[in-house]
């Protein structure tokens, strides 16, 4: 049995939903069927049930599965302990980022764990758009980094470390983009992409609103599982994406231009771990990244200062007013970022 099968059932058999399996694995979905059907034949039975509203496990998946997992939890810990050892490191600590912004900051608090704590070894991976939490419930991450709120009674959460304005991704064709920025109530006037996943009801109320504050109600667009299908679909004009400010410099992309919004909360990003899992290496990793943070943001406001974000060619891919392109959006002169200083 080749371990991308092993691996591939096991996720599956999790999940139960083919695309976000493709997405923990960094697959197509086309490959996790092949990977499923091949472990099938050499099995000589089917592992799952599948209909056009749902995967379920069979009988002689669920016992494979139950074999499988604590042989296959063994060796992932046997091959983390000899990498460990073989490069000196008393432990290792998975982190998630959800965002390329978020992933700056993960990267840089690990750099400089790298040098004051030499025996800790911190790996990073982002963390699925559309299973926010699975991951770091599961074990696969011991701490992420990662938009608020959050409302999970088995997982906790320091504050905020940083935060941002929002912006709406447009069609460039759309005619909110003769604009300068939009409002909420402007939400009635265009369909949200949705984001497909078993998610909660305030996580996607937050990133895929029903209503407007007026009480207008919102059109759904077809649901995305990560931010390049998103953006494709933007610049096809089948519908708009509520994002961070960060994403009109980081996802420039011909055909889609990113509007502030006048009257949006900002994003607020901060650490969430598994309830009691706070102290130890998360406890250390969350100084750095505190540290990290406020790092990013001097730096972010550097750039921003010097020119290097407003001449109209770092922010959204079609040309548009300087002021919609940049990374740190303003609205009535609130600051677009900014860093905790606790």
């Amino acid at each position: 049995m080749e371990r991308d099968e092993v691996e591939c059932f096991l996720l599956l058999a999790q999940e139960l939903h083919f695309g976000r399996t493709a997405d923990r694995m960094r697959l197509s979905r086309a490959r996790v069927s092949q990977l499923v059907q091949r472990l099938e034949r050499r099995v000589g039975a089917p592992l799952f049930v599948r209909t056009s509203r749902r995967v379920g496990l069979t009988s002689l998946g669920r016992q494979l599965r139950a074999d499988l997992e604590p042989h296959h939890r063994a060796m992932d810990a046997a091959l983390a302990r000899a990498v460990a050892t073989a490069r000196g490191i008393d432990s290792v600590l998975h982190v998630g980022f959800s965002s390329p912004l978020t992933g700056e900051i993960v990267f840089k608090a690990a750099e400089a764990l790298r040098a004051s704590h030499p025996g800790l070894a911190v790996e990073i991976c982002e963390v699925p758009l559309s299973d926010p939490y699975g991951q770091l419930r599961s074990g696969y991450f011991d701490v992420q980094l990662q938009e608020f709120p959050v409302r999970e009674d088995d997982l906790g959460s320091g504050p905020a470390l940083i935060s941002e304005g929002r912006v709406l991704a447009l069609s460039s064709a759309h005619p909110l983009c003769a604009r300068d920025s939009v409002s909420l109530e402007d939400l009635a006037d265009v369909p949200l992409l949705m984001i497909e996943g078993e998610l909660p009801d305030y996580w996607l109320e937050r990133h895929v609103p029903s209503h407007t504050p007026s009480g207008q109600p919102i059109a759904r667009g077809p649901a995305v599982t990560n931010m390049q299908e998103a953006l494709i679909l933007v610049a096809g004009g089948r519908g708009a994406l509520l994002a961070a400010a960060h994403t009109t410099t980081y996802y420039a992309r011909p055909g889609v231009v990113y509007l502030p919004f006048a009257d949006a909360e900002p994003v607020g990003y901060g650490l969430v771990w598994r309830a009691g899992d706070h102290i130890g290496a998360v406890g250390t990793f969350a100084g750095a990244a505190r540290e990290a943070a406020r790092e990013v943001t001097r730096d972010i406001r550097g750039r921003r200062a010097a020119g290097r974000l407003l001449d109209g060619q770092d922010g959204a891919g079609d040309r548009a007013p300087a002021r919609r392109q940049t990374l740190v959006q303003r609205s009535h002169d609130r600051p677009g970022l900014s860093a905790s200083r606790t």
